[in-house]
Parts: C-alpha cells; structure tokens; sequence
C-alpha cells in the first residue's frame, strides 16, 4: 500500500484517523502500531515477521546494553550482534542474487539464484533500527524500556516504506507524550496534500513521458537529455512528495519528522545537492560510517578511503546491482574533486553557471541510476552524444515538448524555492491581501486536488520508485 493509492486515502487513512482522534492517551499508541503493521502486511504479509525480528533484536540489545553499561566488554560484544544480526538480514534479502551472481561471474562454479523477494522498507527501517543500537551505545539516547512502543516506532507507517530515516533521538519523547492540535493537524493535512498533487500530478506525468522516451529508437540528443531530465524530476517529485506526506501525517499525529528535500534541483554543487537531497541518509552515513572512520580528521589518503568507502555504501544501499555501485562511486568522485581541485574556482564562477554545472552532473548520474540493466545503459547513453549517427535535434522533441509543456514548466519551476519566496512577500502585505491570498490558495489545492484523485480513478500508471529500495 502506498499513500497515492485509493485504498490508502478512501479506506485505510479515515478510518485510522477517526479512531485515532477518537481514543486517548496511550491508546493513540497501540491504535498507530495495529494500523502500521497491517499496513505493511498488506502486500507482503509474511515479511512483517523479518521486521517484527528486526525490532525484537535492537530493543533487546538496547536492554542490555543498559543492564552492562559498565562492562565495555559485554556492552560492545552486545552491539556487535545486534549489528551482525540486522546486517545479516539485509545482505541476505537484498543482496543474496546480487552476491551469487558476482561469485558465477569470476568462478566456473555456479550456484543457483536464491531468488529471494526484497521486502518492502528493508533499507530503511534496519538503518533505524541500527541508529539506535548505536546511540544507546554511544550514550547518547536511553535504551526503551516499552516494547511495544518502541516496535510503534519501527512499524510507524508514515516513515515506514521510504523515510526520512527518523532516528529514535528525534521521536522519543513524542512516543510517549506528544501534543496534537488542530493548527498542526491543519498544517499537516496541508503538507500531505501538497505531497499527493506533486506526485500525482507532476512525477506520474513526468514518468510517463521519461518511459516513453527511454524506449524510443532513433531519438535526438537534445530528445535523449530531456528524457534523463524527465527521470531526474519524476524521481525528485515521486520521492521528496513522499517525504512530504510522511511529513505531513507525523504532524497531524503529533510527530515532527526531520525535513529530507530542501529544493535539491536548485544546487550549485555537487556538495550543495547532497546537503539538500535525501538528508536522512547522507547524514546518517556521516554520523554513523563516515566519522567513525576518521572522518576528514586524518591524512589525505585516509580521507579519500573514507570517502569512497561511504560513496561505495551509499550506492549499494539504494540496490542490489552495479549500476546503484556506479552512481554511487560517480557522486565520491566529483565531491572529492569539489573538495581538494576545483571546489574554490567553482564559487568565484557566476550562480548560473555553477548551477548549471551541478544539473548537468545531477542528471547524467541519475542515468546510471536508472539503467540497471549496463547494456541498455550504454545503448542510451551513446544517444545522448549523438551515436551512432542520431541527429542533434529531431521533430519527436517538439511533439515530446509540446505535448508535455505544461507539467514541465511547472516541475521546472517547483523544483526552485518559489513558494517560499511568495510568502515571504506576502508578509509584509496587507491582512486583506494575506486573506485573499489564502482563501485564493485554498481553492486552487482544492481543485488540484479533486484533479489528483480523478487522475488516481482514471489512471492505472501510478509507480512508486523508491518501493524498490
């Protein structure tokens, strides 16, 4: 289930959120866990085990942990296992085939393909599990005392599927008392809205136009780049909206869920798009892999091992295949040399042209995200520089273009932080304006959306990419 389907927002989010608002106190908690978990059951259901497995090992090993907090020696050996345990489950479900086929590859003994389905939100939601066996040990949050609170927060279906990576630090206090009001349910319902009509209406447009597009023979180069662009913005709007629902539910829950997309399109950098997509995990990789290895706190050589060694994780984190490897060490390559060669002359060129340095970097790296299959990655690839033999401009792009023109300009456009710019300006107007302004507001996000859920009944193309990571 996910949240742009019509079982989620007809069915199963009214009826959570009645009962939800309607029980009190700790009851709100066990009310979230049985909705969570049967929200994650529902496609999968035998794979809530792993999960429930999962939780069960850290809440464990957060225990004691906390019962030898003055045996360093039991302590670590007790976060070793934990850590084996979690690590175990995840190289196995998600990167079993991916390891057999490397061993067929280099041996001439081969094994069967285990074929072994990946669960859906293993990524995440171990990377939580892991960040707290970590903080306990490290001191900085104290182990949970409440099973089933602490599996609430694992299973929290807003996060649950594809993040933020939410670490237990930042929800502590709201699993057991957590204030909800009507302006943060308001300004919730707002977010959540927000998110669906950027998903429905901009990243499944964008989508289909990319598929399109990627299939097509004899395109133009300029036709092949607006085809990794439609990619790259079909994949910021399908992940940063999520992130915006999820967002927007933990506040109408009474949770404060960190922010995951800060306009990362808009970047001037390699090194300024990664502060800005996808938080939760490059910061997770750099409190949790990076500095523990030193960090930039050593010699150049270990820094570029430290570097790389996280770049190599990174990629491997988001799929088992060579392709995620690629992008991955493609991404420790140009921060590396924005680090130590060119980042300084890089500022002191115009922001247009460092802005457009950084989307033309951005946009081919997502092209080898998004072939996980190398042949046909360089098949595209040879399109996009004109071989063999494709012209430089073609009339497809023009019939591509204008057919699609309207949900581009306005992806193009929402990529850059123009809504905040506009109500900046609205700050210093008049409550008559402001008024307007608002109730102008509310009727455009209502017709949008009555548009986003006839698009959801009429259309069958609803694809969720993050659901494979």
């Amino acid at each position: 289930m996910v949240f742009s389907s019509l079982t989620f927002l007809v069915f199963f989010l009214p009826a959570f959120l009645i009962l939800y608002y309607v029980l009190p106190g700790r009851a709100k908690n066990l009310v979230l866990l049985c909705f969570s978990l049967v929200f994650y059951a529902w496609g999968e259901p035998i794979y809530i085990l792993l999960m429930l497995l999962s939780s069960f090992v850290d809440y464990v090993d957060g225990r004691l942990q906390e019962k030898y907090s003055e045996d360093k020696f039991k302590k670590r050996l007790f976060l070793i296992l934990a850590l084996a345990i979690n690590l175990s489950l995840l190289a196995y479900f998600k990167y079993a085939d991916f390891a057999v086929g490397i061993w067929n590859g280099l041996t001439p003994f081969d094994v069967s393909l285990p074929g072994v389905a990946l669960p859906v939100g293993i990524s995440f939601y171990t990377f939580q599990t892991i960040s707290y066996s970590i903080d306990v040990y490290r001191g900085r949050i104290k182990a949970e005392h409440n099973y089933l609170d602490y599996l609430t927060y694992v299973s929290m279906f807003p996060q649950l599927i594809a993040g933020p990576i939410v670490r237990f630090s930042v929800v502590q206090e709201e699993i057991h008392k957590r204030s909800i009001t009507e302006s943060g349910f308001v300004c919730g319902m707002k977010r959540f809205i927000m998110g669906l009509l950027r998903k429905v209406l901009i990243a499944n447009q964008i989508g289909a136009l990319f598929d399109m597009i990627r299939v097509a023979d004899n395109i133009s180069i300029v036709t092949a780049w607006l085809g990794l662009l439609c990619f790259t913005l079909q994949l910021y709007f399908d992940f940063s909206a999520y992130s915006d629902m999820a967002i927007g539910l933990g506040h109408m829950l009474g949770f404060h869920f960190p922010e995951n997309f800060v306009y990362p399109l808009s970047a001037v950098t390699m090194t300024d798009f990664w502060h800005r997509w996808h938080i939760s995990l490059s910061t997770w990789f750099r409190d949790y892999v990076y500095i523990p290895l030193g960090g930039n706190r050593c010699g150049r050589a270990r820094q570029l091992r430290n570097i790389f060694v996280v770049w190599f994780l990174t990629g491997l984190w988001h799929g088992a295949a060579w392709n995620f490897v690629m992008w991955g060490l493609y991404h420790g390559i140009l921060l590396t040399c924005e680090k130590f060669f060119w980042g300084k002359k890089l500022e002191k060129l115009p922001k247009v042209i460092q802005h457009m340095y950084a989307i033309v970097l951005v946009v081919f790296g997502f092209g080898i995200f998004t072939f996980d299959d190398l042949g046909e990655m360089g098949h595209y690839f040879s399109k996009l520089i004109g071989l063999p033999g494709n012209a430089f401009f073609g009339n497809e792009f023009l019939w591509y273009f204008g057919n699609y023109l309207p949900v581009l300009i306005a992806a193009i456009v929402l990529s850059f932080p123009v809504y905040p710019w506009l109500l900046a300006k609205l700050e210093g107007k008049s409550t008559y304006v402001r008024s307007a302004a608002a109730i102008l507001g509310a009727v455009v996000m209502a017709l949008l959306f009555v548009l986003a859920m006839s698009s959801l009944v009429r259309d069958t193309y609803n694809p969720f990419l993050y659901f494979r990571f």
